[in-house]
């Protein structure tokens, strides 16, 4: 029995290289008795890594190479069996080194141990090899190849991780949906790279290999381009001599961070193609991606410091067990925080894929063919895992669903708009440490900065909050209408506005169909909204839920610099069983919500719009402004929660995203528009502020009640949302009239709950069980009745 020395990468640490030196001693190699087999792969032996995936972990390769169906992949697996095992007996060699980079990137134990049991009915003992570089470094290089491959998100999502203190390794597999090849949705190019803790690798391999199997080296850029690779070499395979002369390295340059900002933009493009049904082929992307090349320097590693920060004390202990590692995983000197630079001379991604289009539309229908088998399957298997979980209705359901939902929601499990929460790059369901309080901003002369305009009527209990928690995070003013008040609305917006924190207006004289478009009409002739730089219309149940950077708006519109109309979607989230009226804040109480993706109905992916104060439309309207302008049809760019652009479809009209446009994963707009089933009564009995002319009943309750799943991102802003409330509070007359308004929402509650039509809504409401897909078809089947 012979030993073989399986060499894993990590990818970014001169594997090529590796390949590369050992190609060409591969025949001295094995009259030295050393066997670099050809069966898995010329240089990179791919064929073992795709051989030893689980089924379902269909990875680019195995796309791309016509493996990613079970029964192929399973007839390559036998393949490279049965090859190496000819391979070995032919040449006898003792022992056998195989090589391929991508071996580091298995992240299930099942994987692992296929690995390892494959190659040990070939020999006595597996040594595991695998090069390190410092962390940032690595990434700066592995971000740069996932660009190139289709990655659309940027950098933020790794420094983000870095800084939030959370696990790592376990935070990314966690988030990871499974891979859909089709959509390039695979973890290998979308998700940040779970393998840069290093601790955690080697513990993974260790548990499968055995602790003193595995053995880690340093990756020394300099080292790997030169004649002393030679040196490396012997010492990390335990060589005999350097059989051969060391081939000069292949040349090659770090792509531009600009490059890979333009790469990046054309990636997002790409994404809603393939969505649209598209096919584009790896090498066809890196061909198109080819040609917006530019100059410039790359990544700099130092930009990237968090991430070397996170790993510092591991990489320190990592360090003292092998210190020839120490020198490697010192971390760069910082150079400032990163940010995507701009790409660059005017680029606009759409006018390269118009050019584009006719190519991928070629590719489409040859890939069509070629790859029917593998597109019929996972079409297949990604329907029957939707159907499995909600084929049939619940007993429940089926008691109570009128016969049109019953039709509707069979429609619905067998098309591709069952709802899901498969979608995004955010852990929603997972504790995060609280956002720090941020200072107000000095605002230039004459600017009223980002503004809210709303409309209330009787809401008194939640004001407060609602006010503190976007003062919170970066809004610097509020222009608020209200009419026909009773609870004192009125009274605490009038206290607000002497203490200097917002402006009121009484709209009580309305006129025309709802008095919320009046108040909307009128607001634009208030020096605050005139002079706002951004403006949104929100109401006091929708809180602005920005997730990145330290969760402001500034954080958010940083990130999207071109953008001048950010479509915040709604996030519907549902009474959570909480039946009184509770003095607490309503983000920390309500925290279940409807799933990521859900297209139907058409209310859930409803969106409300913060713009640029740049005159380009005429008319403020509910969710949007209107009357886009002739001479600013160029000039807008619309973006959404995700800062994917979405201009084309929403530029004129429309007020909900589709599933081209869906993406929540920067910010999202958090819609309370139940709360407490006590609350949901007095809205019942207040009525709508724009549709004056519709009551709110059951058939809103089973619209709005989303409950299916966790969401409590928000809720990292509580500490400074209470801080900033307890300012506020700590006036004894706003005080006094918070708790007015409160005695009055109870009272009325009570006067509810003694007539008869209104307890038996509470009653109805509370007992009405309904899953995703289910409250979906009814709301469905409620669209079309009405």
């Amino acid at each position: 029995m012979r030993r073989i020395d399986l060499h894993i990468g990590l990818p970014g640490c001169g594997a090529e290289r590796i390949q590369q030196v050992l190609d060409a001693w591969r025949e001295p190699l094995l009259r030295d008795g050393v066997l670099l087999p050809r069966s898995s792969g010329r240089r990179n032996h791919t064929r073992l890594y795709m051989a030893v995936t689980d089924p379902d972990h269909v990875d680019p390769l195995r796309w791309n190479r016509g493996h990613a169906t079970a029964q192929a992949q399973a007839r390559l697996r036998e393949e490279v069996r049965t090859r190496l095992a000819a391979e070995l007996d032919k040449h006898g060699a003792d022992r056998a080194i195989l090589s391929a980079m991508q071996l580091a990137t298995l992240s299930r134990r099942s994987e692992l141990e296929r690995l390892r049991d494959l190659l040990a009915e070939f020999a006595r003992g597996i040594r595991v090899v695998v090069h390190l570089d410092e962390p940032a470094r690595v990434l700066a290089r592995h971000y740069a190849e996932q660009v190139l491959e289709g990655r659309t998100a940027d950098l933020r999502a790794e420094l983000d991780l870095a800084r939030s203190g959370k696990d790592w390794r376990a935070t990314i597999l966690a988030d990871v949906p499974p891979p859909n090849p089709m959509l390039n949705a695979m973890p290998e190019v979308q998700a940040p790279p779970f393998w840069l803790d290093y601790a955690a690798l080697l513990e993974d391999w260790r548990a499968v290999f055995g602790d003193e199997a595995v053995r880690p080296r340093a990756f020394d850029p300099q080292t790997f381009a030169g004649d002393a690779i030679r040196a490396e070499l012997i010492e990390a395979f335990d060589l005999e001599r350097a059989p051969g002369r060391v081939p000069e390295a292949e040349a090659t340059a770090e792509p531009s961070a600009a490059f890979l900002a333009r790469a990046r933009q054309m990636n997002a493009l790409m994404e809603r193609a393939l969505h649209a049904g598209r096919i584009i082929p790896r090498q066809l992307r890196r061909r198109l991606l080819g040609h917006l090349d530019v100059n410039g320097a790359p990544v700099d590693p130092g930009q990237l410091t968090p991430v070397s920060d996170r790993f510092a004390t591991a990489n320190a202990r990592l360090a003292d067990r092998y210190p020839a590692l120490a020198p490697i995983l010192e971390a760069p000197a910082p150079v400032g925080d990163w940010a995507e630079p701009d790409p660059g001379y005017g680029f606009r991604a759409t006018q390269y894929f118009a050019a584009f289009l006719p190519r991928i539309d070629a590719a489409t229908s040859e890939e069509r063919e070629s790859k029917a088998e593998a597109i019929a399957a996972l079409t297949a298997r990604a329907a029957n895992g939707r159907l499995a979980k909600v084929a049939e209705l619940s007993p429940e359901a089926a008691a109570i669903l009128p016969p049109l939902a019953q039709e509707k929601f069979r429609d619905l499990i067998r098309s591709s708009y069952v709802p899901h929460n498969g979608i995004g790059r955010t852990d929603e369901d997972l504790p995060a440490p609280p956002y720090p309080e941020m200072p107000r901003r000095e605002l230039p002369p004459g600017s009223t900065g980002t503004v809210i305009v709303g409309c209330m009527k009787n809401e008194a209990p939640y004001i407060v909050e609602w006010v503190a928690s976007h003062r919170a995070i970066g809004v610097d003013n509020f222009l608020i209408y209200t009419n026909g008040c009773e609870d004192g609305t009125d009274a605490i917006l009038d206290r607000l506005q002497e203490m200097g924190v917002l402006q009121h207006r009484n709209n009580d004289d309305w006129k025309g169909n709802s008095p919320q478009q009046h108040a909307l009409n009128r607001s634009l002739k208030e020096d605050v909204i005139r002079n706002a730089e951004w403006i949104a219309h929100i109401d006091v149940d929708e809180f602005i839920n920005v997730r990145c950077g330290n969760g402001t708006v500034q954080d958010f519109l940083d990130r999207v610099p071109n953008a001048t109309n950010i479509a915040m979607t709604w996030r519907l989230f549902g009474n959570n069983g909480v039946r009184e009226l509770r003095d607490e804040f309503v983000i920390a109480q309500f925290d279940r919500c409807a799933p990521r993706f859900c297209p139907k109905p058409h209310t859930v992916w409803g969106f409300k719009t913060m713009f640029r104060n740049i005159g380009a439309y005429a008319k403020i309207s509910c969710h949007r402004p209107n009357k886009l302008a002739p001479e600013f049809e160029d000039k807008v760019r619309w973006v959404n929660g995700s800062g994917q652009d979405m201009t084309r479809e929403v530029a004129r009209n429309g007020w909900r995203n589709s599933k081209k446009s869906i993406g929540y994963d920067l910010l999202q707009l958090n819609h309370y528009a139940l709360r407490s089933a006590e609350s949901f009564l007095i809205k019942r009995q207040r009525g709508r502020a724009l549709h004056v002319d519709r009551s709110i009943g059951l058939n809103y309750w089973i619209r709005m009640d989303w409950s299916d799943h966790r969401d409590i991102t928000i809720q990292r802003n509580i500490p400074r949302l209470r801080a900033e409330y307890d300012r506020l509070m700590a006036d004894d007359r706003l005080r006094d009239l918070h708790r007015q308004g409160l005695d009055w929402h109870r009272a009325k509650a009570d006067e509810l709950h003694r007539i008869p039509e209104f307890e038996e809504l509470y009653q109805q409401a509370l007992k009405l069980r309904l899953n995703e897909t289910e409250r979906a078809a009814w709301a469905l089947a409620l669209d079309m009745e009405s």
